[in-house]
């Protein structure tokens, strides 16, 4: 693949999982999950931006610089505090709505994260870093969306941490 298409299938699924939070904030009543899904989209949004970016720079120059690509969903130990707070105030309500669409940014996300794996170990150019450093924030927002998913559920799991023993 070569650093073009590279960038474009990145923008493919950046636009996807964009657009996918984008929909869950305008459905979902809850505001925690109207204010993560939010930032994921705001995060997903910026990627675009940065993305559109570089491939106008390598079609310009054949280079990519190493510009630093950060994340403005706070880190999964802000959030696991955050929640921590708010599970003692929130409402048993019937949460279907919102494990649906957590499900479904799980799955995008998990996809997502494959691509930019196989970016890592395929591209040898200038884009490699790039890429390497996109992994980093969607594996961060996979374990973001797992714990909200997991939270919504009520499993007993919290960041893959078992909280409880029924035994």
């Amino acid at each position: 693949m070569t650093p073009t298409e590279a960038i474009q299938a990145a923008i493919v699924y950046e636009t996807k999982i964009r657009d996918l939070y984008q929909d869950s904030a305008a459905s979902t009543r809850d505001p925690t999950g109207i204010r993560v899904f939010s930032l994921l989209a705001e995060d997903e949004q910026r990627h675009l931006d940065y993305l559109h970016h570089k491939l106008a720079q390598w079609n310009e120059t054949g280079m990519i610089g190493i510009d630093d690509l950060k994340s403005v969903v706070p880190s999964a130990r802000v959030i696991r505090e955050e929640m921590a707070v708010l599970k003692e105030t929130l409402s048993k309500e019937d949460r279907t709505d919102e494990k649906r669409m957590l499900a479904k940014a799980l799955a995008v996300e998990v996809e997502t994260s494959r691509f930019y794996r196989r970016m890592v170990d395929e591209m040898t150019d200038d884009t490699r870093p790039m890429f390497s450093r996109f992994l980093e924030i969607e594996n961060e927002h996979i374990e973001i969306v797992q714990a909200e998913l997991d939270f919504v559920s009520r499993t007993g799991y919290w960041f893959d941490i078992k909280e409880f023993d029924m035994e």
